[in-house]
């Protein structure tokens, strides 16, 4: 109902969580160090089928602290890159190359990309060129969603060719298929973000802050 109505997601997740611990308590009758156990720990079925039980036992916050972790860890990198000047140097020298938006965003993109092969973290490869870029792209009056679509497609698409980053290794884990084997059949994750320099060198479908680029923005498109 909430996703119905278009609630953010944070507000619909805890509304969704406290029903969810009522629930358990009030309609099913368990008690409350059960509930925040299932909380911590998520639910454990076991009614002596090993695939059902698989199937529902599942949640709970230790089983996300992989992905939060990493989450963490990618948010600390880039604030010490951006603390101590590293992320500075390096927008400079590379603002030296691109004097527009024709070259601002496949160069965002190429920044993700070459993220993901270094540092062999999906998480990682969006946060730290977002901090690169994103005073840059607002100086520029470019809108935030051209930084956002392009992490997308440097950072989020393309992780899944690195065989050493935990996308590519999670992959090969559980499917026992390398990078190098299903790359050609990943079609999508290649074609956006080729489409995407493509459009953007062309100045087609960049957003603007303003309703209507001014002349100076008009000649950092070319």
């Amino acid at each position: 109902m909430l996703v119905a109505r278009k609630v953010p997601a944070v507000p619909a997740l805890i509304v969704g969580i406290i029903l969810g611990f009522i629930c358990q308590v009030f309609v099913q009758g368990d008690t409350f160090a059960n509930a925040f156990s299932a909380l911590q720990g998520g639910y454990v079925m076991e009614t002596g089928n090993a695939m059902v039980d698989n199937l529902f036992t599942r949640g709970g916050l230790e089983s996300m602290m992989y992905t939060v972790s990493l989450t963490i860890v990618a948010m600390t990198y880039g604030g010490i890159l951006e603390h101590t000047g590293i992320l500075n140097a390096l927008v400079s020298q590379i603002l030296k190359l691109t004097k527009s938006a024709k070259g601002l965003i496949p160069t965002t993109i190429a920044s993700s990309f070459f993220t993901n092969i270094t540092c062999s973290e999906q998480y990682i490869s969006i946060v730290v060129p977002s901090r690169m870029y994103s005073d840059v792209f607002r100086k520029r009056n470019l809108h935030s969603k051209n930084l956002s679509r392009a992490l997308e497609d440097g950072g989020t698409l393309t992780s899944v060719f690195v065989p050493w980053n935990t996308c590519g290794v999670f992959i090969f884990g559980t499917l026992g298929v390398s990078a190098f084997q299903y790359a050609p059949y990943a079609i999508v994750n290649f074609a956006v973000p080729i489409i995407s320099i493509i459009l953007a060198t062309l100045g087609y479908g960049i957003a603007y802050l303003t309703v209507k680029p001014t002349s100076t923005q008009q000649e950092n498109i070319g």
